[in-house]
């Protein structure tokens, strides 16, 4: 049988909906978009150096 009591302790409440997105949105991730971007950057880099 279930201890609803001693489920009950165990119970975290979920971030609210505002919370969540902040901290979701507030985390500097890198993804493949950013990266392909600094290739391409250190890519046109790379070829005006050489061109000087």
């Amino acid at each position: 049988m279930i201890d609803f009591e001693e489920e009950l302790k165990k119970f975290h409440p979920s971030l609210e909906v505002e919370d969540a997105a902040e901290a979701i949105y507030g985390q500097d991730l890198t993804d493949v978009a950013d990266i392909l971007i600094q290739m391409v950057e250190k890519a046109k880099e790379k070829t005006e150096a050489e061109e000087e």
